[in-house]
C-alpha cells in the first residue's frame, strides 16, 4: 500500500482553502473525465478516480483532519490498523498521540484505493443503530454553484438571451445521487453521488455587464437531497481579450489607422463604434498618437439610460509605393519646410 500524496493529485498547497479545492477538482475531473478522452479512456479513469478520492477526502472536513494528522506516520497507523483488522477489533487513528480506536469498520471495499480503504472509508458513518431520526428524511437544499461564461464586449453592448451549454455537477443518473448500487459503491460517480453533466441554459445578459460580475439562474444549482430545492447557479462574466476594442470601466478605446493627408489636412474619418460607423470631423494638423473623444459612445452603464464615451486614437500611416512624382512632391514639401525654395 502506497501513501497518496491527495494535494498533489489536485495540484493544491497544503493550506488551500475549501472553495480553491473545490475549484481544483473540478477544473481536473472536466480534464480527466473519461467520455473527454475517448482515445485514452483506462489512463483518464485512473486518473479521474485518483482525482475523485483525493476530493473526497479533501473536500470533508473530517476527512482532511484525519489525513493531515496521519502526515509522514501514516505506515504506522497502517500496521496498527491493519493489525486490529486482523484481530477483529474497529480501526482508526484519534490524532497525534498514536493510533485509537475510532469506531470506524473497514474491509467492505469503497471503490477507491487502500490506502482510501484503510483510514477514510467509514468516516462519518453511524457506527450502530442506523441514521439518526429524520436524518434520510429531511429534505436538503443543494448547493449554490457557479463557473465563468465567456462573453463578447458586443454581447454586454447589446444585452438579452444567450443559449450556453455549461458542464454542471448534478446527481448521479446511475445511483440516484446516493454513491450506491446494489449495496456497493457507484462505478459511474465513485460513490460520490454527483457526477459533471452537460446542459443547455437560455441565460439573460444585462447591458453592460462588467468583468467578474455574477449572473444568477435560480434553481438551477446542484440537486437536494431527498426532494429538497435545488442550489442556485451563478456565472461569473468574463471577457477575453478584443482584437479591436479596449474597455475601462463604461469607456471603449480604439486605435485608428489615418493617413498623414488626413492629419494634415483635416477631413471628416469613418469611425466604428459598437453601434455602427459615425462620422467624425478631424481638424488640420492633427498629430499622431491623438485622441478624440466620440461622447456616449461606449458601454451601456448598468441599469441606466446611459452610456460611457469612445476615445479614438489616431495612428498614423505613411504612404507606401510611392511612385516617380510622389517622391518628387514629397522633396519638394521638404525643400519649402527647410526654407530653401
Amino acid at each position: 500500500m502506497n501513501y497518496k500524496d491527495y494535494y498533489a493529485i489536485l495540484g493544491v498547497p497544503k493550506n488551500a482553502v475549501a472553495k480553491d479545492i473545490k475549484s481544483a477538482y473540478r477544473k481536473l475531473a472536466r480534464k480527466w473525465h473519461p467520455d473527454a478522452n475517448p482515445d485514452n479512456t483506462k489512463a483518464a479513469e485512473e486518473k479521474f478516480k485518483d482525482i475523485q478520492e483525493a476530493y473526497e477526502v479533501l473536500g470533508d472536513t473530517e476527512k482532511r483532519s484525519k489525513y493531515d494528522v496521519l502526515g509522514s506516520d501514516w505506515q504506522r497507523a497502517a500496521q496498527e490498523s491493519a493489525r486490529q483488522r486482523s484481530a477483529g477489533r474497529p480501526s482508526g487513528y484519534s490524532g497525534a498521540a498514536g493510533p485509537g480506536a475510532g469506531g470506524a469498520t473497514f474491509g467492505d471495499g469503497s471503490g477507491f484505493s487502500d490506502f482510501f480503504d484503510m483510514f477514510f472509508q467509514n468516516i462519518g458513518k453511524r457506527p450502530t443503530g442506523g441514521p439518526a431520526p429524520g436524518a434520510r428524511t429531511r429534505p436538503q437544499p443543494g448547493e449554490d454553484l457557479e463557473t465563468t461564461l465567456d462573453l463578447t464586449l458586443s454581447e454586454a453592448y447589446s444585452g438579452g438571451t444567450k443559449n450556453v451549454a455549461l458542464q454542471i455537477e448534478d446527481a448521479c443518473p446511475k445511483c440516484g445521487g446516493s454513491g450506491t448500487t446494489n449495496a456497493r459503491v457507484c462505478p459511474e460517480c465513485g460513490g460520490r453521488g454527483k457526477v459533471l453533466q452537460t446542459k443547455r441554459f437560455d441565460v439573460t445578459i444585462p447591458k453592460g455587464v462588467r468583468e467578474g460580475q455574477r449572473i444568477r439562474l435560480t434553481g438551477q444549482g446542484a440537486a437536494g437531497a431527498n426532494n429538497g430545492p435545488r442550489g442556485d447557479l451563478y456565472l461569473i462574466a468574463h471577457f477575453p481579450t478584443d482584437q479591436k476594442w479596449e474597455r475601462r470601466g463604461d469607456d471603449l478605446y480604439i486605435d485608428l489607422p489615418v493617413s498623414i493627408y488626413d492629419l494634415v489636412l483635416g477631413g471628416d474619418l469613418a469611425v466604428p463604434t459598437m453601434s455602427g460607423e459615425v462620422t467624425m470631423t478631424l481638424p488640420a494638423g492633427t498629430p499622431s498618437n491623438k485622441f478624440m473623444r466620440l461622447s456616449g459612445k461606449g458601454m451601456p452603464k448598468l441599469k441606466s439610460d446611459a452610456h460611457g464615451d469612445e476615445y479614438v486614437r489616431l495612428i498614423g500611416t505613411l504612404p507606401t509605393d510611392l511612385s516617380d512624382k510622389e517622391k518628387k512632391l514629397f522633396r519638394e514639401l521638404a525643400a519649402l519646410r527647410n526654407g530653401k525654395n
